[in-house]
């Protein structure tokens, strides 16, 4: 079953709120679409933005990679030759993570609509998966406000974003703590913003406080692995890897060196579902348990991450919330609550399940 045609789109979503974090500010996302055409009419769907921060990829980067040496690899294969196919996406051109994760995607929905099978049945089991929340970077009381409404929608994790000046972090803390119920759990993600000393001092203190923190990411820079490990080592709360992570190798030295107790996957990142599969087997063989991530993403790449995170038993922390901050409708995935909801249908799918009210 050859592969006839690959088409590249361009779209701007306007977000519902600006997304704040420590390294940015959006207000709108980038999203490029892959369309892998099959002879027989089968087409395969995959998406993917540019975050300059974190990945590098530009927009125009992520086009060209798509439209030059990945469609090159791909165009004329038989998409039967799976594995293969995988291996061409990532090898025909070094980096652009991002754009070899929407040729990931787009395959492994073509070649599972190809098996008319979910995509998550084809990459193992179906969990029951949920997400967090994130609370944007902002005053204290501006984030207490956020963290409350979240609280009352539902959601009994969240994740929110500090990463400045520790002081005005730990007032942070203290005021979302102060307006919600004490078994919402807090996720924080320092995006790099703190020193190895800061990170220390603060979270020792917000652990004394009993602030409820479930874990914090990513405390100190990426490149700053020793960094990472001297943090991890001198505090109670689990300490998870997210900017340090872009490979199965960069996550067989995280797990093995012990840099870090939990391992932060985002297909943006690793280029794709293939190589996060990867990534929490090997976590897994390490003892190590592993998150899914999204970044600022449209639905369809976030939903291709959740039926990895519904699939793979070592994945059991989940951030899959990027599509309720997009304007536009949902096409993939649907949401009750902190409850998220796949398709039955051959690859990533449409949406058939009904969402309570």
């Amino acid at each position: 079953m050859i592969i006839k045609d690959i088409t590249v789109k361009h779209q701007t979503v306007p977000l519902l709120v600006p997304f704040k974090t420590a390294l940015r500010t959006a207000t709108e996302i980038d999203s490029i679409s892959v369309e892998i055409q099959l002879e027989n009419g089968i087409k395969g769907k995959g998406a993917a933005s540019p975050t300059y921060v974190i990945t590098g990829d530009s927009l125009e980067g992520i086009q060209a990679a798509l439209q030059g040496p990945i469609k090159l690899a791909l165009i004329g294969e038989d998409i039967r030759q799976f594995q293969k196919l995988l291996k061409k996406i990532q090898s025909c051109c070094i980096h652009n993570p991002s754009a070899k994760a929407a040729a990931d995607i787009a395959l492994h929905d073509a070649y599972t609509k190809f098996l008319n099978i979910p995509l998550y049945a084809f990459l193992g089991d179906k969990q029951p998966i949920s997400t967090c929340m994130t609370i944007s970077v902002d005053t204290p009381e501006k984030m207490a406000e956020d963290a409350q409404k979240s609280a009352a929608d539902g959601f009994d994790i969240l994740k929110v974003k500090v990463g400045s000046i520790p002081e005005l972090d730990l007032e942070r803390i203290k005021h979302i703590r102060s307006v919600i119920p004490d078994h919402v759990k807090l996720r924080l993600d320092a995006n790099q913003g703190w020193t190895p000393k800061q990170a220390v001092q603060l979270i020792n203190k917000m652990e004394t406080l009993n602030f409820g923190i479930e874990l914090v990411e990513q405390p100190v820079p990426a490149h700053d692995w020793e960094g990472l490990k001297f943090v991890t080592e001198r505090v109670n709360v689990p300490i998870m890897a997210d900017e340090s992570l872009f490979s199965a190798k960069d996550a067989l030295r995280l797990v093995s060196g012990r840099y870090v107790d939990l391992l932060n996957i985002k297909l943006m990142k690793c280029g794709g579902i293939n190589e996060a599969r990867k990534i929490a087997s090997i976590a897994e063989a390490n003892g190590v348990a592993c998150m899914i991530g999204s970044m600022m993403e449209p639905s369809l790449s976030v939903g291709a991450a959740a039926h990895l995170a519904a699939a793979h038993p070592n994945i059991t922390y989940f951030d899959l919330d990027a599509p309720l901050w997009l304007s536009t409708e949902l096409d993939v995935l649907k949401y009750s609550g902190q409850e998220v909801f796949l398709s039955d249908l051959p690859g990533i799918g449409e949406i058939t399940v009904p969402i309570s009210k």
